[in-house]
């Protein structure tokens, strides 16, 4: 992408700082970010070489618990903080499944929107919605979120890797209480996230501080505590490789760091 700092400060961004989107955006080998962005992945894959596998494990548990959904019948899909559109994003996966799948991303970087606005045009079961997540009352009201939620009939929400980049005291598991208050019985709450499982998560949790300002990675009763009041799928909170697997994969005693450095699951609202 143009990297002329002056060019995109126009448009309110400051790309001598990494954004959590961009980073992202790094680790799946896309094209929409810049220096500062790449040079902060550098130093967490000093710490974490497999964080590019990170990613992956990301992204691959996105696409199966989309999928999973769409087969149990949602067919509203809230995805907050959903970072830039790269390959097999959730509207993609769950539109397989049924056509007629409803998807609103939000996040409140302006690259995403403009990318997602022009990827998105002639879909018109969804939408991109620039907006803050911990803000879930303005998210929630957004008349793009309205027009494709009917908040009577379940709703998947989706905060797959972004509430470890909610600090402590922005109270991350209130925030999803409240977007889980305001959807019916029958939705499902996915979540994946950082999780302190080795010395090298927790060191890497020291760069991600210091260099991108966010960065919690909480342990797995944290992790577990967002999904309090809701009925937790098999098979619970677990490093993602482990979650409804498409194929074989080693027991969690042989996992490595970078297979362990995320946890994530599915519940479902009684």
């Amino acid at each position: 992408m143009n990297e002329r700092p002056e060019e995109w400060a126009s448009r309110g961004i400051d790309i001598t700082k990494p954004s959590i989107a961009r980073a992202y955006d790094v680790v799946l080998h896309g094209k929409d970010n810049f220096e500062a962005d790449r040079a902060f992945v550098a130093e967490i894959a000093r710490l974490i070489p497999e964080i590019y596998d990170v990613a992956a494990y990301n992204r691959q548990i996105l696409g199966r618990g989309v999928r999973f959904l769409a087969e149990q019948g949602i067919r509203q899909f809230l995805d907050l903080g959903s970072g830039l559109p790269t390959v097999e994003n959730t509207h993609q996966v769950a539109q397989r499944v049924a056509p007629d799948a409803n998807v609103v991303y939000v996040d409140n970087d302006p690259i995403v929107l403009a990318h997602g606005r022009a990827l998105l045009a002639e879909n018109d079961h969804t939408t991109v919605v620039t907006a803050d997540l911990r803000d879930p009352r303005s998210v929630l009201n957004d008349p793009d979120v309205t027009r494709l939620i009917d908040f009577d009939r379940p709703v998947a929400v989706l905060l797959v890797g972004i509430l470890h980049h909610l600090h402590d005291d922005e109270d991350p598991q209130g925030i999803v209480k409240t977007y889980m208050d305001a959807v019916p019985s029958g939705s499902h709450l996915f979540v994946t996230h950082f999780c302190a499982s080795s010395q090298e998560a927790r060191d890497a949790e020291k760069q991600y501080l210091a260099l991108l300002g966010t960065g919690r990675f909480r342990t797995v009763e944290e992790i577990t505590a967002y999904f309090d009041g809701l009925d937790l799928l098999e098979p619970g909170v677990v490093p993602l490789p482990l979650w409804r697997p498409d194929g074989p994969v080693p027991p969690e005693s042989e996992l490595t760091v970078g297979q362990k450095l995320m946890y994530g699951g599915i519940a479902r609202k009684p």
